[in-house]
């Protein structure tokens, strides 16, 4: 017996992948699968994605394209990440577009026997990968489309505040985007354009250009960290266990690590084999709730490595091995990925991709 399911909803997955395609317009949806797909699975999502939509998939890492080509996944990967000189050859040999900003890896894929399909950055404020230069990012752009060896795919930059209640800074980068595209569009006038982020594709129309790039939306987890419900995206992540032990507390006993639930009066305490091992923080003791027998009831003391403690309750009667849903509903009641993150202090991209260890995954609505 499993110690925690994770329950992935691939339905789910193309649900949201067709809402956010139908979102962006115009533009063509490439879904992020980087980091075993948020979480989630990255084989079984990409194939759910380009099932509901998805034109492209986008991944950071080199390793990460060459998995999804060796598991037989067709159609466009973009690697957006950091690739080493090694790395070059193998990647264009199976067919991915890299993303550029110096002449080095210019010159690393002039170097491979294919031709190469590159993307050049533009830093229009991230901050991290990218020419800051303007003038530098349009000199590399002229460079590969000039040369024979490299094709210019796109253009490409990252906003850093997509999520937040000021768009001023959005707007500026965009400004600053749609300026180099504008200029590289003067020689290499079929382009494609690619900025917007899931949060950009849900509330920014104008940053939307060729392509939108969207991670964190089609898993159906809420890029401004709020109800995901509210953009109409389906979570597809959800997380059970069991009561391994229930025992009975008195008034004045404590639980867990540090004492820092002390039973103020008689209850039942149950124990769940999840840990922070497998992606439960420690912070969610005492801050988030579990689904027992259709009920709300909190996690309680310090999240240790292999287990969490409920507080069942005075009186109750749950037995061991009664489920326990710590992610996902039942009946009106719904346990989010948001709801951890608020609790942990953090953000739903973390909890998601922190999710693992001993957890078995199980995928319904496969195609």
């Amino acid at each position: 017996m499993a110690r925690a399911t994770a329950e992935v909803d691939l339905e789910a997955i193309r649900l949201n992948c067709a809402l956010l395609d139908s979102k962006a317009g115009t533009a063509t949806l490439c879904a992020v699968v980087k980091a075993n797909g948020y979480g989630h699975g990255m084989l079984e999502v990409a194939r759910a994605a380009q099932e509901g939509g998805a034109s492209w998939l986008a991944v950071a890492a080199g390793s990460e394209a060459l998995e999804l080509r060796h598991a037989g996944i067709g159609g466009r990967i973009l690697v957006m990440g950091v690739v080493g000189r090694e790395e070059v050859e193998e990647l264009v040999s199976a067919s991915c577009d890299l993303v550029a900003w110096s002449d080095d890896l210019v010159e690393w894929a002039l170097r491979a026997e294919t031709r190469a399909r590159l993307h050049v950055k533009f830093d229009t404020g991230m901050g991290r990968l990218g020419t800051r230069s303007l003038p530098n990012a349009v000199r590399l752009a002229l460079r590969v489309e000039d040369s024979d060896g490299v094709e210019l795919i796109g253009v490409t930059t990252h906003f850093a505040t997509a999520d937040a209640a000021d768009p001023s800074f959005m707007r500026e980068q965009n400004a600053k985007f749609t300026e180099f595209v504008e200029q590289v569009r003067g020689f290499a006038p079929e382009v494609i354009a690619h900025a917007a982020n899931s949060a950009a594709t849900l509330g920014f129309p104008e940053s939307h250009h060729d392509m939108v790039r969207c991670g964190i939306g089609i898993y159906g987890l809420d890029p401004f960290g709020a109800d995901p419900a509210v953009h109409g995206l389906i979570p597809a992540l959800g997380l059970k266990s069991w009561l391994g032990t229930v025992k009975e507390t008195a008034a004045g006993e404590s639980v867990g690590y540090g004492q820092t639930f002390i039973a103020e009066t008689p209850t039942v305490i149950g124990t769940v084999p999840i840990g922070y091992a497998d992606g439960v923080r420690r912070l969610l003791g005492g801050g988030a709730d579990a689904l027992v027998g259709g009920r709300r009831v909190p996690i309680v003391g310090n999240v240790s490595m292999d287990n969490i403690t409920l507080d069942l309750g005075q009186g109750a009667t749950d037995s061991v091995g009664s489920e326990v849903i710590l992610l996902g509903s039942d009946g009106e009641n719904r346990l989010l990925v948001e709801d951890w993150a608020r609790a942990a202090q953090t953000i739903n991209y973390e909890i998601a991709t922190g999710l693992g260890g001993r957890t078995s995954f199980e995928y319904r609505g496969k195609a």
